[in-house]
This record gives structure tokens, C-alpha cells and sequence, in this order.
């Protein structure tokens, strides 16, 4: 039996289903027991912040709220400078916030997760055209249950989430969340 079990009779059966359960765990079950606070936000109320501007804002106000949006679709793009697939991402957002702002979209960049002062000349380097707000100590991005950049939260007209998406949305998949806001 010693002997049929090293010479890999025996082993290499154990060896794959060893394998085999490790990536059913590894892929089905070890993401339900570590899920993102992500899905909790959907069909809630957006949680409501005031921060401060640091690129592309209204000559009136040095802060951005949240609530002045009110009525309006808005797409909250917690990002940041050091972040590779956050800066793949702005031009993409940038053209959505173009492309849909006559129909009531609002894009707004949430700088996060970085000393302050590095979003403005990074934003007006690239050419984003949507107002960038600064996240003071991660508040913000606590109370949308941000942990990984970039990560998108589509707010509807009423003020509810209807949409998270963590890591980089393509163009296509951008529009069609928007789409279901408008």
C-alpha cells in the first residue's frame, strides 16, 4: 500500500481533488465570505457629503455637496493619482460626463486615499472637465464602503444607488449604467 501510494497511484487522484477544492473554495465560496459592502449601498439612499473642491468647480463655492445634485443622475468616481487603472479610467469618464450632461448627469471625481494636493494639477494635466472634490481623512469613501480604486457609485434622480462597480468599467458598460439613470 507504501508503495502505491508514493509511486502516485494513489496521490496523484488526491493531489487533483485536493486541487479541485481548493479552486471551487478559492473562486465560489471565498468571495460570499469576504463580499464588499458594495451590494448593501443598492436601492439605499446615497449617503450625503459636503467636500472640498479642488478642480473644475463653480466659481461660487469652494465645497461641493452632494445635495445640490438633487433631481439629477450622478456618477461618484472615487479615484486616486498613484492609482493605474484610476487614471485608464478618467478619460472615460470625462467623455461620459460630456456626453450626457445635457441630459442631466453629473460626474463627480472623489479624490481619495492620497495627501491632498495632488488631484488638481493631475486633473487639469489631463484635461477632466467634471469637478473634482477632495476626500479629507477617507470619510467619504467610508460611508460608500470604498476599499478598492477605482470604484464607481451611480446615484438616480431620487437619490438612491443603483449601481457599484469596483476596479475599471469600460465605456460601454459606463453608458449603459447611465443610461438606466437618465
Amino acid at each position: 500500500m507504501t508503495q502505491e501510494f508514493y509511486s502516485g497511484k494513489i496521490l496523484y487522484p488526491v493531489v487533483v481533488a485536493l486541487l479541485a477544492l481548493s479552486l471551487l473554495f478559492g473562486f465560489a465560496i471565498l468571495p460570499r465570505l469576504f463580499s464588499a459592502p458594495e451590494g448593501e449601498l443598492i436601492g439605499k439612499p446615497a449617503p450625503a457629503f459636503t467636500l472640498p473642491v479642488v478642480a473644475n468647480g463653480s466659481s461660487s463655492s469652494s465645497t461641493l455637496s452632494l445635495s445640490e445634485f438633487q433631481g439629477s443622475a450622478v456618477v461618484l468616481d472615487f479615484w486616486a493619482t498613484w492609482c493605474g487603472p484610476c487614471q485608464a479610467e478618467a478619460p472615460l469618464m470625462n467623455k461620459l460626463a460630456q456626453r450626457f450632461r445635457e441630459k442631466g448627469l453629473v460626474v463627480v471625481g472623489v479624490d481619495t486615499s492620497e495627501p491632498d494636493g495632488n488631484a488638481r494639477p493631475w486633473a487639469l494635466a489631463h484635461g477632466l472637465s467634471y469637478p473634482i472634490v477632495y476626500d479629507t481623512n477617507n470619510a467619504t469613501a467610508g460611508h460608500y464602503g470604498v476599499t478598492n480604486m477605482p470604484t464607481l457609485v451611480v446615484i438616480s434622480r431620487t437619490g438612491k444607488v443603483t449601481a457599484v462597480r469596483e476596479g475599471l468599467t469600460g465605456d460601454s458598460e459606463l453608458s449603459a449604467l447611465v443610461k438606466g439613470v437618465l
